[in-house]
């Protein structure tokens, strides 16, 4: 099974825990480096409430809880964190949530997963195998317009109609089942390549993004983040995508300035209180990380702090 390397471990940590007796919710377990981590940080009063939508993920912090009592784990999208909250989190209030986007190593890299061009294996793609429509069968129903705006809107995908067109004609003589056939549909078809990228990178990722809902969840979990976080609570976001870290970015400005209105509009700045303050510049992985973990080259973090 692969390794996973946990991305801007130290740096996401020391963000998050500010105070040791605390509640905290890590969104993404993964394999848990952080939760561990975080567990190390914290007083024996501290909680922490991990949450996955991975069945693997959740096998391994099933692990987790049973040998500290101080962690629970929840199966399970984080735009319901609030629900979770509810069951695991003793009416305390929440000291800092933790977000790292993306997909873990051993998904990647188990073949069986689908989420690899570079493995072959059966064309899933789902964070939570045990629900939703895999790749495979999406990409035997969807009409040749919609496969081209998902990989528009969420490959930035520049040449997405002809590449949907590809695959459409490609389908109706033998269906997709497997990585390997799909991305050499979209290897053949794709009539530029960037120097050291695959050429199906943005149409595989842009699948998974829509077929996991991430961004729908990004847009519910950070919302509901905020609303969850105690005065002074942390809120720490990893992405690995510029469509997700811009998100993130203009989500905190907002909560920050308050919404834009006309100058026109008879209100008061005072009357939309600020509800969070950015902590300092987004943090990049160091050289000697990136080194380490090639995977990390595209993180990027960012932390706020709730002032309401």
């Amino acid at each position: 099974m692969s390794e996973h390397i946990t991305v801007l471990l130290n740096e996401a940590v020391d963000a998050l825990v500010q105070d040791v007796d605390g509640l905290f919710i890590d969104c993404t377990f993964g394999r848990g480096g952080h939760s561990r981590l975080i567990l190390e940080k914290l007083s024996p009063q501290g909680r922490l409430i991990g949450i996955d939508k991975d069945p693997r993920a959740i096998a391994t912090a099933n692990q987790l809880a049973e040998e500290d009592s101080r962690f629970s784990i929840c199966h399970g999208s984080f735009a319901d964190m609030s629900t979770w909250l509810e069951q695991n989190g003793e009416g305390r209030p929440v000291a800092g949530i933790l977000m790292d986007l993306g997909v873990s190593s051993p998904q990647l890299d188990e073949a069986e997963r689908g989420f690899s061009f570079m493995n072959d294996g059966p064309l899933d793609m789902r964070m939570n195998t045990e629900s939703g429509l895999t790749a495979a069968q999406w990409v035997a129903s969807a009409k040749e317009e919609e496969i081209a705006n998902v990989l528009y809107q969420f490959g930035e995908e520049r040449y997405s109609r002809r590449l949907a067109k590809a695959i459409v004609t490609r389908r109706t003589q033998e269906p997709f089942e497997r990585t390997l056939d799909l991305a050499q549909v979209i290897k053949d078809a794709h009539p530029k390549w960037e120097k050291g990228k695959h050429p199906a990178t943005k149409s595989f990722q842009a699948i998974r993004i829509f077929l996991n809902d991430e961004l729908g969840d990004l847009t519910s979990g950070l919302e509901t983040a905020t609303d969850l976080l105690a005065k002074d609570g942390r809120l720490v976001v990893i992405s690995f995508h510029s469509l997700e870290d811009r998100m993130v970015k203009r989500f905190i400005r907002d909560k920050e300035k308050g919404p834009q209105l006309p100058p026109d509009i008879p209100v008061m700045a005072s009357d939309f209180p600020i509800v969070l303050k950015h902590i300092g510049k987004a943090i990049k992985p160091s050289k000697e990380e990136v080194n380490a973990n090639i995977r990390s080259r595209s993180a990027i973090m960012r932390v706020a702090q709730k002032q309401v």
